[in-house]
């Protein structure tokens, strides 16, 4: 990362001024607050909200860096589960869960919102944007011109070597078939089976994408290129054996696929919705 592209980012946070990020746990909203806190001190709070699409050891990696390094931090239930637009999960389902997020947050704080959005979610299809729009939420790596590779760069020089190599990790309810119910148990379900997976793979870096998807014709988990070539027989029957044993009952009816990952591939669009 260039000293220019990261001075304009600090920049940026200056002339917000106090401001609370929303921190999921990954490496953009962490590395934002890790500066954030850097630039702004007490003027930049965090916020984390914990849900069952969150997966528990995202949350403790939030405690754990505000604990290490003195952030102010309040952790919140969004609130998202109530909703049941955000249950019926349709295309727009990051909207839901976003206009709560956003909305609860504002209740916690009056400061201005700000996210770990970076310019390479702006060529996704991101609904959560929308509700970002709504709310006046700011992207400071947007403003400053950061993609996910500056982010991981500047996460390497603040110090944060572990959060710049975690893979990316949307959250849970992504791997859930559009116009299938979101449901706390079948996020369970798929948190286990990619600990699991990964773990079955051996060390993780941030080159590693492992999903599993809940789809209408049965659970597929989806591995990145090298991750699906090293996975061979028999060891991959192993684990479709161990996945179908903890499938709630009826996931698994269809049996256990193994596919190559395809960014956001549990939503469908359009005609195929």
């Amino acid at each position: 990362m260039t000293a220019s592209l990261r001075h304009k980012l600090e920049d940026v946070l200056a002339g917000i001024g106090p401001l609370a990020v929303a921190v999921s746990g990954g490496v953009d909203s962490l590395t934002l607050a890790a500066l954030s806190h850097r630039v702004l001190g007490t003027g930049a709070a965090m916020v984390h909200a914990a849900s069952p699409a969150v997966p528990g050891e995202a949350t403790a990696r939030v405690r754990s860096e505000a604990a290490r390094d003195g952030w102010s931090l309040t952790v919140v239930e969004a609130g998202e589960f109530a909703d049941p637009r955000y249950r019926a999960n349709p295309v727009n389902r990051c909207f839901f869960c976003k206009t709560n997020l956003y909305g609860t947050i504002r209740t916690v704080t009056d400061r201005q919102i700000v996210s770990g959005a970076n310019l390479n979610d702006l060529g996704e299809y991101r609904p959560g944007l929308d509700a970002a729009r709504e709310h006046g939420v700011r992207h400071p790596y947007v403003e400053a011109g950061l993609d996910k590779a500056a982010v991981r760069a500047l996460a390497r020089e603040l110090g944060l070597a572990d959060v710049a190599e975690l893979p990316s990790a949307p959250c849970l309810s992504s791997r859930v078939e559009t116009g299938l119910r979101i449901e706390p148990e079948t996020l369970a379900f798929i948190h286990a089976v990619e600990g699991l997976v990964g773990g079955a793979l051996g060390p993780s870096d941030a080159s590693r994408s492992v999903r599993c998807r809940v789809r209408a014709a049965g659970v597929v988990i989806e591995l990145d290129a090298a991750s699906l070539a090293a996975l061979r027989d028999p060891a991959r029957d192993d684990l479709a054996a161990r996945i179908a044993a903890v499938a709630p009952a009826g996931l698994a009816g269809n049996g256990i696929r193994f596919q190559p990952y395809r960014v956001g591939s549990a939503f469908l669009t359009g005609d195929a919705a």
